[in-house]
């Protein structure tokens, strides 16, 4: 695994409460010694101060941390603002995404798209930042047709991107093809493979319907079958998500990228997995 770039991302928490265990998450996390660690930024740049916040106590721990950037409801302006704090804290990772509408929000703000954000952010500060962008090896639940998904894809690299980090999916196969297709397209910067650990059957299928992220059938069944059993729940999700690395490992993808949900112990438990080979 060293050669590979292993990352894990966390939210920025709400509550003093949630700082405290994030911490503590961290601190366990940093163990497994990720390349670094993201930080999201909430609809409409509602959790700036938080993603900052939590960015800058990674970076005090030694650690390199990238904070995410969503462009709606941002204007050139505040943009701006945002990347020159970044930088005058030494920040040096970017991950750059159109980010989502907050329900009853009207207009997208001044960049309609990430790969507008992608070419301000590189007009503004150069070669500054390592940026990441996102990729939908399922296609995005908004886009007009797979074709012009890909195209989507393709315009943010060609903007100043330097690699991607997929959403999560249980189908390897939809991720070899999409990264097949962008290679084609002429894509050459190294496509993460995002991984959702399995720990909770109710929120999972309520992400999967948000994101459009598919769950096999056979998952979602035996999911299903286990009630409230969170032990089989999460031994089961453990198994699939296990051999599901092993896949995307051994068929080239350069790394993995943990939504971890500020928890530690399923993404340590999947990393000793990969690891130490059965």
């Amino acid at each position: 695994m060293a050669n590979h770039n292993f990352s894990i991302e966390f939210f920025p928490p709400k509550t003093a409460e949630g700082a405290e265990k994030l911490r503590a998450t961290r601190a366990k996390l940093s163990e497994l010694h990720p390349k670094y660690f993201s930080v999201t930024f909430g609809a409409g740049g509602t959790t700036q101060q938080g993603t900052l916040d939590t960015v800058l106590e990674i970076l005090a721990a030694g650690e390199d941390a990238a904070p995410h950037l969503s462009c709606v409801g941002g204007t050139r302006e505040s943009i701006r603002a945002i990347l020159q704090q970044y930088k005058s804290h030494g920040i040096k990772r970017l991950v750059a995404l159109r980010g989502d509408l907050p329900s009853g929000y009207g207009a997208a703000g001044e960049f309609r798209y990430a790969n507008e954000l992608v070419e301000f952010v590189r007009a503004e500060t150069g070669d500054w930042f390592h940026i990441e962008v996102a990729a939908y090896p399922e296609v995005h639940p908004q886009a007009k047709s797979p074709q012009d998904d890909l195209q989507n894809f393709v315009r943010k690299v060609k903007a100043g991107a330097n690699a991607a980090i997929t959403q999560y999916f249980y189908n390897a196969d939809a991720y070899f093809q999409f990264a097949d297709n962008a290679r084609k397209a002429g894509v050459d910067v190294p496509i993460v493979a995002g991984i959702m650990p399995i720990t909770n059957y109710t929120q999972l299928m309520r992400f999967s319907d948000m994101c459009g992220a598919e769950i096999p059938r056979w998952v979602r069944l035996k999911l299903a079958s286990f009630g409230d059993d969170s032990a089989s729940i999460k031994a089961f999700g453990l198994d699939v998500v296990t051999q599901l690395c092993e896949r995307l490992l051994a068929g080239g993808a350069p790394g993995l990228h943990f939504y971890s949900m500020n928890q530690a112990a399923a993404t340590t438990a999947l990393w000793e997995r990969l690891v130490t080979p059965r």
